[in-house]
């Protein structure tokens, strides 16, 4: 017996039903997202992605851009760029067979003095980076091997020979610290926000006014665009987008003066300083010895490297006029009269006996030479450099009821302090107080306690030299800038400009403003209001008298260096005694022209012995040229002990 077909075919459920209508309703709503997708990506984005498939098919090559040149005051070039010659290889042209491309590497090599395998290595790295580019072999060659390249030519297949820009210091080793040096960026500055649209292998300042000023010396770089297929090969060219030359910067830095400082510090180690004491405006700032930027700015050898920073060499990459820690020797006796005058210690006709000594507990502090200049007042203490008149000052000032006089008066002058020079690395110097040698003590001993070295290493500072809490001789060293005292030139003369100008500390400036190539201004660069110390004028003109009698009267510690010198100068000679069989700290510091100073001379020589010796005839060869005058006349040596 058969069954009906009807009656075979199973019954659909309300369930069944339900679930067949809910997979038809998800794969409707499925097909219209995809519907209405293509339909977004053909008709309403379509000419979108199609301008991106197009740019896809476009390279950039980047062309570096030149950087801005820097100026004197006048407009004197100090730093500009020139064209060298760079060797490169470019992809393009290279031979396909390994065997042939291999003989052109050693060809290449010979030529340039180089390894193959080392050349060959750094081209590969080149390309893989930036594969539509050229890459560099040598980026400064001599001509002599550029004109065989371009004799030979069927010998070098794909080796071309373009223009680059290279940073040029004309005047090579003259304002090299005040310059600075440029470089490649590093990964750790793409991080900075100052460096900014910057990508890796641009040049910038690493160093000095280079690094400073590096975001308007630094130009917009161009580019060569060229067209590629699908397969990355290069088909044809699509232009050139010009680089744009980075802004001129105009320095206040008088060149002749820079030069004639950099002379009269003659290669060995120190510093000047000439500034402006009214606006802060620095005329010159040099370090000894100094080095030839001209070295960074193609590729830094490692022996340049060594060199410059050999401390057996002079360390000549250490800018000693902003990061020179030093003893100040009696130049810093401008800063104990200004303390003891204002804090009430004294006046200026106060009368002290200088028999030549003074006792402080068991130790005997004696007068330089062991002169002995008997009854003096501030003036006269300044003009022949009495060192009693001032011990006896930092002896009073030790006591309880003037706390850190000295030190207070000491920072608000400037020193223990940076004092803000559009420079980079400034070191902040040293004022000592009670708590830096009483905390060093107890580090000191701690560590004995912990190494145990023995007296050998103690002597050579294993465990740090504090090895002794402070004491009122700290205090009397201090008065006459001795003991742990570590400023450096610029510090010292931005106090002697704060005395000289009426109480403005001068926040010391280099750029003046911002140029176009042609040098017309853009932007002026003001510097931030000096800060305004209160001296009374009696005390301040007091002192200023000392000085000028320091320079000018007989007895002055430096008047024989200024007999006969056109300019009336009021100066301060400085002696630093280093001890350990070293030779002494040499200083002047010069205002001129007396009495309404408008500069101020900072010199120093690590080993030139008495101030009046050494720093105090380089100071007037700066001041002759500041002035334009002769610098001849008598410049004895050894005549008045400081």
């Amino acid at each position: 017996m058969y069954l009906d077909s009807d009656k075979r075919r199973p019954s659909l459920t309300p369930q069944l039903a339900l679930r067949v209508a809910m997979v038809g309703g998800v794969a409707l709503m499925a097909f219209a997202l995809i519907f209405f997708r293509l339909w977004y990506l053909q008709v309403l984005s379509g000419d979108k992605y199609e301008a991106e498939a197009n740019e896809n098919q476009v390279r950039k090559i980047k062309v570096r851009a030149p950087r801005g040149e820097i100026v004197d005051r006048e407009g004197r070039v100090l730093v500009d760029n020139r064209v060298g010659l760079a060797i490169k290889v470019s992809p393009k042209g290279l031979p396909r067979d390994e065997s042939r491309r291999r003989a052109l590497y050693e060809r290449l090599a010979k030529l340039l003095g180089v390894k193959p395998a080392r050349l060959q290595q750094d081209v590969k790295s080149q390309l893989k980076a930036v594969p539509f580019s050229t890459a560099t072999v040598k980026a400064d060659a001599a001509r002599p091997a550029v004109q065989y390249v371009l004799e030979n030519q069927d010998d070098f297949p794909g080796v071309t020979v373009e223009r680059v820009f290279l940073r040029s210091y004309p005047h090579r080793n003259v304002g090299a610290h005040l310059f600075g040096t440029v470089g490649e960026i590093s990964e750790n500055q793409l991080k900075d926000q100052r460096y900014r649209g910057v990508t890796l292998g641009d040049r910038v300042g690493k160093s000095g006014i280079e690094y400073q000023y590096d975001r308007f010396l630094r130009g917009r770089n161009g580019a060569t665009r060229v067209q590629v297929d699908a397969l990355g090969t290069l088909r044809r060219g699509l232009g050139v987008i010009e680089p744009q030359q980075g802004r001129q910067l105009r320095l206040s830095v008088d060149l002749d003066v820079q030069r004639a400082g950099q002379k009269a510090l003659g290669g060995a180690k120190g510093a000047f300083v000439a500034m402006n004491v009214r606006n802060g405006e620095v005329l010159g700032l040099g370090s000894s010895p100094s080095f030839d930027p001209n070295l960074f700015s193609k590729v830094v050898r490692k022996r340049d490297l060594d060199r410059v920073y050999s401390k057996d060499n002079g360390e000549p990459i250490l800018n000693r006029a902003i990061q020179g820690g030093y003893p100040t020797g009696s130049t810093f006796k401008l800063i104990t009269a200004t303390a003891a005058l204002e804090g009430g210690l004294i006046t200026p006709d106060t009368v002290q006996y200088d028999g030549g000594s003074l006792k402080v507990g068991n130790v005997v502090f004696k007068n330089a030479g062991n002169a002995v200049h008997g009854a003096v007042a501030l003036r006269k203490a300044l003009s022949v450099s009495s060192d009693v008149f001032f011990y006896r000052l930092g002896q009073e000032a030790n006591g309880s009821g003037s706390g850190l006089l000295i030190q207070d008066w000491a920072r608000r002058l400037g020193l223990g302090r940076r004092t803000g020079i559009d420079l980079p690395a400034e070191a902040p110097g040293l004022i000592p107080t009670p708590k830096y040698r009483n905390e060093g003590f107890s580090s000191f001993r701690r560590c004995v306690a912990r190494e145990d070295p023995t007296p050998a290493q103690i002597s050579l500072g294993k465990c740090g030299f504090l090895d002794r809490p402070w004491s009122v001789g700290d205090n009397v060293n201090l008065s006459v800038g001795q003991g742990d005292l570590q400023a450096d030139p610029l510090q010292v003369a931005v106090a002697y400009a704060a005395i000289a100008n009426g109480g403005k500390i001068v926040r010391p400036r280099l750029g003046q403003r911002i140029e176009d190539a042609g040098g017309r201004p853009l932007q002026e660069l003001e510097a931030p209001t000096a800060r305004k110390l209160k001296v009374r004028e009696t005390y301040r003109q007091a002192i200023l008298e000392g000085l000028r009698s320091a320079a000018s009267e007989p007895g002055g510690t430096s008047t024989p260096v200024f007999e006969g010198f056109k300019i009336p100068v009021a100066g301060k000679t400085g002696t630093a005694e280093k001890g350990a069989g070293r030779a002494d700290q040499s200083w002047y510091v010069a205002l001129a022209p007396y009495p309404s100073p408008k500069y101020v001379v900072a010199v120093t020589f690590e080993a030139g012995g008495f101030g009046a010796e050494t720093a105090a005839p380089a100071a007037r060869t700066i001041l002759a040229e500041l002035f334009g005058v002769s610098g001849a006349g008598p410049v004895p040596r050894g005549t008045a002990p400081d």
